[in-house]
């Protein structure tokens, strides 16, 4: 049947899953089940609870969610205006692609993470290079988006603009930008996603505070419910920032047609 959004039992059927979720979890741990998985090593909810309470009492849990927030603002906000600007470059400019594009399909594959390493040795701080794996994480899928989306407009508009008398600035400004939009917040949901992959595990590396510089420490001292707090932690934040960018993105494209929604 046809509804808006979703439906009317949109919202309860997804609290519903997470309360399932939740209560098969106490039930197994609990019980301390061992089927193929084993369960008895893991901490009940009413521990992690516990643990969350005892956490979010302390300044040290705020310290590190500020930490991490600031860390993926920062390395995602470069990299948007990197990838969109190198993405557009690439898409119109066949010099650019001459030039740029070899080079970035080389660095392409190699896992954000894997560089740091070279991150260490480049930068004089962990602080920069922490953000400088964060900005490549995001910078490859906002880039190859953004070059897609350029490369898949339709020359109508633009040779409309030009007969018009417009320049080339005109039709950036008024045919470009506007049209590749979606593409470009495809690439930035994406790379919020791996931008938090990445900045996680640099901090369990090589950083001295952060939510997962914390999720790490708790690992190496065997305290599970820490873990386990932790990994919710960087789970609601990723949440969260790719919700925002999201919402960000359906209000700058709320112009484009949207089709009615069905749900069965």
């Amino acid at each position: 049947m046809k509804g808006g959004r979703g439906g009317r039992w949109s919202w309860p059927v997804r609290v519903a899953s997470v309360l399932v979720a939740a209560g098969l979890w106490q039930v197994l741990t609990a019980t301390d089940a061992r089927l193929w998985l084993r369960f008895d090593r893991l901490p009940t909810l009413d521990e992690i609870a516990a643990e969350a309470a005892r956490q979010l009492a302390t300044p040290v849990y705020v310290l590190d969610l500020l930490q991490s927030l600031i860390r993926i603002l920062t390395g995602f906000g470069l990299a948007t205006v990197a990838g969109v600007a190198a993405g557009v470059a690439l898409g119109r400019s066949a010099r650019t692609r001459d030039v740029l594009l070899p080079l970035l399909e080389v660095v392409r594959p190699i896992p954000a993470i894997a560089l740091v390493p070279v991150a260490i040795l480049l930068f004089p701080t962990d602080e920069q290079g922490i953000v400088f794996i964060t900005f490549v994480a995001a910078f490859f899928p906002i880039a190859v988006s953004t070059r897609h989306a350029v490369r898949a407009l339709p020359t109508l508009f633009e040779d409309a603009v030009r007969t018009l008398g417009g320049a080339r600035r005109h039709v950036l400004w008024h045919v470009v930008l506007p049209g590749i939009l979606p593409g470009v917040f495809g690439g930035l949901s994406v790379g919020i996603g791996v931008a938090w992959i990445c900045v996680i595990s640099a901090e369990m590396i090589s950083g001295e505070f952060g939510v997962g510089y914390r999720t790490w420490q708790a690992y190496t001292l065997v305290d599970y419910p820490a873990v386990i707090v932790g990994m919710a932690t960087i789970g609601l934040l990723g949440w969260l920032t790719s919700a925002a960018v999201e919402l960000v993105g359906r209000r700058i494209t709320r112009w484009l047609p949207r089709g009615e929604r069905t749900t069965t």
